[in-house]
């Protein structure tokens, strides 16, 4: 069993021995506040069918929380709309932020375990919003090796963020190719 007061994840562990000290020579910082980090990742599953089936979204969460490694929250309808049967209040997706070693943690797993198995991977696009935050996603949410896919009734797609302390997109673009993010242009 490991012991949490000395287990420090792996890439947390890079970030400090070697990401930091790349990141202050490459783009030449004077203060090691100024080096960008990750701040938080965030993970959201909208379930399109929970209009018809409200027990998809509480199968999505359950499925979110096993992949985040903790408990997802129900996002709801702020506004009714009749055109798409949506009532406010409706739980219409999932979501969970995570912070810290989780974090780490997730981040390890997406690029060395999920993304080697999504079909004919070619690399993920470079999507920042220009504020130094990174967005992608998953076609397919059971190629996290938490899922059983046997037990899933409906393969469901999720969103990706990845908040950095960084305010330049290059800056956040490096400190994620240091952490092997593998990016195709």
């Amino acid at each position: 069993m490991l012991d949490q007061a000395t287990y420090t994840p792996r890439l947390r562990a890079l970030y400090r021995d070697t990401i930091k000290a790349a990141l202050k020579e490459e783009f030449g910082y004077k203060n090691d506040m100024m080096i960008p980090k990750l701040d938080k990742i965030v993970l959201n599953m909208g379930v399109g069918e929970a209009v018809k089936d409200t027990k998809k979204v509480k199968q999505a969460a359950e499925e979110l929380s096993l992949i985040a490694g903790q408990k997802a929250v129900m996002t709801k309808a702020k506004k009714s709309i009749a055109g798409f049967r949506v009532r406010e209040e409706m739980p219409l997706g999932t979501k969970v932020t995570l912070r810290g070693d989780r974090m780490y943690e997730f981040l390890d797993r997406l690029i060395n375990v999920a993304m080697p198995r999504v079909r004919d991977f070619r690399g993920v696009k470079p999507s920042f919003d220009g504020r130094g935050n990174f967005a992608m996603g998953l076609k397919e949410h059971i190629v996290f090796p938490e899922i059983d896919f046997d037990k899933v009734d409906e393969v469901l797609g999720m969103d990706i963020i990845m908040v950095t302390t960084s305010d330049v997109d290059a800056e956040a673009k490096a400190l994620l190719k240091h952490f092997n993010m593998p990016f195709n242009a």
